[in-house]
């Protein structure tokens, strides 16, 4: 295994993957706006891991953090892409600043990070990125403006970046959590009065994943096992996606 830097890593699904990597040998860059979330994290999960604030809303932010990550580790062989926002309005109310604010940071932040990394990746021939989607990019719901709309770009910026550096070796490919067991969803269900055990139970598997759920297929992604899977879109959602519900 080589080095892969992981956004929004410090906490939730971010760092369920950053566990997951380190486990299966990768030394790891925990990037994330939170610098002391970000050096907890890399304290607990030990020498393979390096902490750097990343904004990814933030050019000179980005290009600082990745070119700290390489010093540090040497070359990255993988990214994935996970810091996100959330945005609940509606075309009608929003504003202008808070519309840029969520695409900077879902669609246009994976950019600037793969931006960071595919010279490198061109030069050895190798690489693989993983964009953290949603199927809020496929089904959606009332009051998901914009954030349905970025994370639908982000599938269109995946499939253009595998089309275009395929034929270089590097494979790009997004995951698509639904409901997940972070601390922040399961805050939020709860302060909205949504039924986590009702929600579930419209699964077809009668349960929402587990931050390790998702971990489990980016790191399979990022591995060798997945030599011929580029430009894919996986659901992690415990079949929620496949149901009228």
């Amino acid at each position: 295994m080589g080095a892969v830097a992981i956004t929004g890593a410090a906490r939730g699904i971010g760092r369920a993957i950053a566990q997951r990597c380190v486990a299966d040998g990768w030394r790891i860059a925990i990037l994330d706006i939170d610098l002391n979330a970000a050096n907890e994290a890399a304290a607990q999960l030990g020498s393979p891991a390096v902490a750097v604030r990343c904004d990814v809303a933030d050019e000179a932010s980005v290009k600082s953090a990745f070119e700290q990550a390489v010093d540090v580790l040497g070359p990255l062989d993988g990214l994935v892409n996970n810091a996100g926002v959330n945005a609940y309005g509606t075309a009608t109310t929003m504003t202008r600043a808070e519309w840029d604010a969520t695409f900077a940071v879902d669609l246009e932040g994976a950019w600037l990070c793969a931006r960071e990394v595919l010279p490198s990746m061109i030069e050895r021939s190798s690489g693989s990125i993983v964009n953290m989607s949603s199927i809020h990019a496929r089904l959606t719901q009332p009051g998901m403006f914009p954030y349905a709309a970025a994370k639908a770009g982000l599938l269109g910026l995946t499939r253009s970046l595998a089309l275009d550096y395929g034929p270089m070796g590097i494979r790009v490919n997004a995951v698509s959590p639904g409901w997940t067991a972070t601390r922040l969803a399961l805050e939020g269900a709860a302060a909205t009065g949504v039924d986590i055990e009702a929600v579930a139970a419209r699964h077809a598997l009668g349960r929402i994943a587990q931050p390790e759920d998702v971990a489990a297929v980016v790191a399979f992604l990022l591995s060798d096992d997945s030599a011929a899977i580029t430009g894919a879109d996986i659901p992690v959602d415990c079949g929620h996606s496949i149901t009228f519900a």
